[in-house]
């Protein structure tokens, strides 16, 4: 159905990745009449892993796929910390009983398809209309609804649009005039067969080794028939300015300095393609002509480093939904209809929460891969946290998207306000916000 057939959608969604898929299944579950327009020609993710914490979990048990999606993945028991040089642990952070208890809700690691797939029939199952194909080359928005045009010359009318278009979204454009930054870092990643994986950890566990300008992790997916992996290290050709950076040579003499296990591990890793990382310094304004918003990757890009980086949009989601749902009415959205507040608030309440993860994903970085002096003091600091003491995660895990929706809270003892350099995969330093290495931004990532 297009513009010129006289309909007006309640949302349109402009990319149908997790992010998409995730706000067009809340917002079809919240009673509302949305589509999907995705620009590829068929829904789909690349074939990695992918980490989703009890803030996300939470969710997906809400929205009835939790189940599904354990089934397809796994519930790892313990996060751990290594040393990339030497194998020896550092840290390791408990996912059994006393987690659950806490955050209500498991770690999970999925296929990144998996996930993607249950969302998409979720949104289906919903009623929202999913449209491939379809890529937005303009939104307009104008006093009673957004016009939209396709390149395949369809248009489409909406009473709202949510632009989940990615880190190198068309639409920010309409809020923002900043530009990607890169990290200087690239990642490698990919799930194999298990038993074309050359060495692994244990498979019941999510294992980090961290070295100086380098890490490479490793879990087990699907039940533990897939391996997922993922090296990452900083090139030294892009600090040389070299518009050929990060390849597959880079790759190997970054982790020659590594233990028997990580360098081993590392022969497995597929080299056809390579992910340069980038993120965005936080904005606090997502919203365009008050029919407008970006969201998930569009509006907060971030490192990996807190493997938050789909759980903040599946929040984002959650929280679009509630705020819809409560200025909006049950029933068609007239053109009167105050969208602009729902969409105020949806923001108001959400980029605090992610710039908060953004830049703390930049510190984890940095803290990951320091050296020297800073790097003895970390593991140090490191060595003294308990596999049961949660406080520096509470922050990031304890927290309700849609907080004053219908999603459950955490164990009401966790602080909301715990140190924020918390991280998913281990217990940080608590009390260090603005905790850095010795080394520079530019340098440590």
């Amino acid at each position: 159905m297009t513009a010129s057939d006289g309909q007006t959608d309640e949302f349109i969604v402009v990319g149908g990745g997790i992010g998409g898929l995730g706000t067009a299944l809340a917002l079809a579950r919240a009673g509302r009449q949305v589509r999907v327009l995705e620009r590829a020609a068929a829904f789909g993710e690349v074939g990695a892993g992918i980490q989703l914490a009890p803030n996300a979990t939470r969710l997906l048990r809400e929205w009835g796929l939790l189940d599904r999606l354990i089934a397809a993945g796994l519930a790892p028991r313990h996060l751990v910390l290594a040393d990339a040089r030497t194998g020896r642990e550092l840290n390791r952070l408990d996912l059994t009983g006393p987690f659950t208890e806490r955050y209500l809700a498991p770690y999970v690691v999925a296929h990144r398809r998996d996930l993607l797939d249950l969302l998409l029939a979720g949104a289906a199952e919903a009623g929202a209309v999913l449209e491939p194909d379809r890529e937005v080359t303009a939104i307009r928005p104008g006093p009673d609804a957004v016009e939209i045009d396709c390149a395949g010359g369809q248009r489409h009318r909406a009473r709202a649009v949510v632009a989940a278009d990615g880190l190198h979204s068309r639409f920010r454009a309409l809020v923002s005039d900043d530009e990607p930054e890169c990290s200087g870092y690239v990642a490698y990643r990919g799930a194999i067969p298990i038993e074309q994986a050359s060495r692994t950890a244990d498979l019941s566990e999510v294992v980090a080794f961290i070295g100086p300008g380098m890490h490479f992790v490793q879990y087990a997916l699907r039940g533990g028939s897939y391996y997922n992996q993922v090296a990452v290290f900083r090139s030294e050709r892009y600090r040389q300015g070299d518009p050929d950076w990060g390849g597959p040579a880079e790759l190997q003499e970054a982790f020659s300095r590594a233990c028997p296990h990580v360098r081993t591990a590392v022969q497995a890793i597929r080299t056809d393609q390579r992910w340069p990382m980038y993120d965005r310094t936080p904005i606090d304004d997502w919203v365009h002509g008050g029919r407008v918003t970006l969201l998930g990757d569009a509006a907060h890009p971030m490192l990996q480093y807190l493997a938050q980086g789909a759980c903040q949009a599946l929040e984002d989601a959650a929280a679009l939904a509630a705020a819809v749902t409560r200025h909006l009415p049950a029933g068609p959205i007239g053109a009167d209809a105050p969208v602009h507040l729902a969409l105020r608030e949806f923001v108001r309440e959400r980029a605090p929460r992610t710039a908060r993860v953004q830049r703390n994903a930049r510190t984890w970085g940095d803290i990951w891969h320091v050296d020297g002096v800073a790097a003895a003091l970390r593991d140090d600091a490191l060595a003294h946290r308990g596999p049961t003491d949660y406080q520096s995660t509470d922050w990031l895990f304890g927290h309700t998207a849609a907080q004053r929706g219908s999603s459950p809270t955490a164990n009401p003892t966790a602080s909301p306000t715990a140190s924020p350099t918390a991280s998913p995969t281990a217990n940080l330093v608590p009390d260090a916000p603005t905790a850095t290495p010795t080394t520079s931004r530019d340098e440590a990532r």
